[in-house]
This record gives C-alpha cells, sequence and structure tokens, in this order.
C-alpha cells in the first residue's frame, strides 16, 4: 500500500458505535435493558468491538472516529460502557475520539459522571436518545443542568433525532424537528451535534429565525442512505453551511467507505470537501496534526 498523500483531507467519522466483547457475546443477557433491546433484539443487528472500528478505519482510509457512549436506559450500563469507550480511546490515542453517554433521568448521577468522563478525556457527550431512553427534551428540569454543563465545559452535545414523516424503523421516535427546536431555543449556547440531518431541522433554517437559533447547531451524515436521497448533502450545505455539516456513517450499521464514495461524488471541491469529511470536526473537538500523525500509512478512497 502506498503511503497518504498529505494534500488529501483529514477524514473524521463523526458517528460510530463500539461495545465491549462482552455485549457481544452475551447479547442475551443486555438486552433486559429497554433502550439496547429496541436497538440490538435482532441477530443481524452488527455490534462492534474497538478492534473491529480500527481494521474498518483502516481500511477505508479514515484517520479518526469519533467512538459514541450508548444511551441504555440504565445508568450503570451508561458508565460501564464509558468505561470501554474511554480504555478504546487510551489503547488507540489519537484515533478513538470517546464520547460518553448517560441516563439524564439520573440527574446528580448523571452529571458527576459526565464530569468523570470530562476527567478520563471526553470530548463530547451523547448518543442521547430521548425516546429509548425515557426522557423528554421538553423536561427542563432533568435537561437543564446536563445542558449547563455541557455549555461550561465546552463540551459538544450529540441527539439522536428522527424525521416526522416517513418510513418506520428501529430507532425512529419523537426527538423531531420541532422538539429539537424548542430545545435549541432553550439552550442557544449549547454546541449541539444533531445525527441523521437533525430530522430536517436544517431544512428549516431557510427561515432567518431558525437560521439564527442555529448558530451552534451541527449536523452528521450518519445513515444517510437509509433516509434520504444523496443530494440531501448539496442542499443542506447551501442551507446552513458546509462549515456546519459533519460526515458521520453510524459504523458498524453502515460501512463508511460507501458514504466517503458517496460525499466525494455529490460533487463539493476542495475547502467545502475538506471540511465535511473531517475539517468541522477537528475545528469542533480541537483536534490537531496529531490526529493525521496517528493514522497508518494507507492510500485514501
Amino acid at each position: 500500500m502506498g503511503r497518504i498523500k498529505y494534500n488529501l483531507p483529514v477524514i473524521v467519522d463523526f458517528h460510530t458505535h463500539i461495545f465491549p466483547a462482552k455485549v457481544r457475546d452475551n447479547r442475551a443477557e443486555y438486552l433486559r435493558d429497554p433502550a439496547f433491546a429496541a436497538l440490538y433484539s435482532g441477530p443481524k443487528a452488527a455490534i462492534a468491538t474497538d478492534e473491529d472500528l480500527i481494521a474498518s478505519m483502516d481500511r477505508d482510509g479514515i484517520d479518526a472516529s469519533v467512538a459514541l457512549g450508548f444511551g441504555w436506559r440504565s445508568h450503570e450500563l451508561c458508565v460501564e460502557t464509558n468505561d470501554y469507550v474511554l480504555e478504546a480511546a487510551g489503547r488507540y490515542p489519537g484515533r478513538i475520539i470517546p464520547f460518553c453517554a448517560v441516563q439524564p433521568l439520573a440527574q446528580e448521577a448523571a452529571l458527576r459522571e459526565i464530569e468523570r468522563c470530562l476527567e478520563g478525556g471526553a470530548r463530547g457527550i451523547g448518543e442521547l436518545r430521548a425516546d429509548e431512553q425515557s426522557f423528554s427534551l421538553d423536561d427542563e428540569r432533568v435537561m437543564a443542568p446536563l445542558a449547563e454543563l455541557a455549555r461550561l465545559s465546552g463540551l459538544p452535545l450529540l441527539l439522536h433525532t428522527s424525521e416526522p414523516v416517513g418510513h418506520t424503523y428501529a430507532g425512529k421516535g419523537t426527538a423531531t424537528p420541532e422538539v429539537l427546536y424548542r430545545f435549541i431555543s432553550c439552550f442557544p449556547e449549547v454546541k449541539l451535534i444533531l445525527a441523521h440531518w437533525g430530522g430536517g431541522l436544517a431544512f428549516y433554517a431557510l427561515m432567518p429565525e431558525v437560521a439564527d437559533a442555529l448558530k451552534n447547531t451541527y449536523f452528521d451524515t450518519a445513515a444517510s442512505p437509509l433516509l434520504y436521497r444523496w443530494d440531501i448533502l448539496a442542499h443542506v450545505s447551501r442551507i446552513v453551511g458546509e462549515d456546519k455539516v459533519l460526515f458521520g456513517s453510524d459504523y458498524p450499521l453502515l460501512k463508511p467507505a460507501r458514504l466517503i464514495r458517496a460525499i466525494k461524488g455529490i460533487g463539493l471541491l476542495g475547502q467545502h470537501l475538506n471540511h465535511v469529511l473531517g475539517g468541522n470536526a477537528q475545528r469542533i473537538l480541537g483536534l490537531g496534526a496529531e490526529t493525521r500523525a496517528a493514522a497508518p500509512p494507507l492510500e485514501r478512497l
């Protein structure tokens, strides 16, 4: 294999999921958690470890991946998975970027867990899943302390989102544009990443007041081929700016190479393409040259 061509963009996958091997090997035991059961009860639902993720990154020429914590219904299981994600980041420094997930309903325990993970090297909070975890983004009593901690710490908060129309699928829920917009309006200073294009919220940025409200809001491309036609990337980039779009695959649900090829084929040029594939992620997470230095010498896709 050839060496990296350093005029090519850094590639950061902002949306991946990993679990300890014991979760994969003992899936039935963890299905007692309703949040996990909602997404992983089917035998075809893929579960990946940190080693699986790194192997995929090496194949696809990805410099770094954000490994998201999982939004269990159980606070204790959130802590357990957070430990694994932080340990994985320690095993693969510069390549796995750890986020921690919490159960917001745990309140003080959730806040302490975020602080613990921040001390352990976490670079963000998420993925939080309102429906599966049975909390409401409109519940200010629960969400305000968490949002304030995210604001004060500068940690980006990544939320699972859904479209209010269209086909059904595992994980489709009530975190739709109207609900998300209310949350953003209550906590405008929080650096927010909305998974899966924010359920279409980006299109409402054609309204000036919505565009103003989304000043700290970003949209990831996770699972795009399962939801939209691929020209969504060009449309959203024009509406909110390519500096607000983050490449994310939703690995292992989808192979990152498939999405990278689609992004490169949509017609973004030069710096616009670089921003989406990794530059925006580097800026948001404060990543530097060490991201590229950590990656092995691979030829790009």
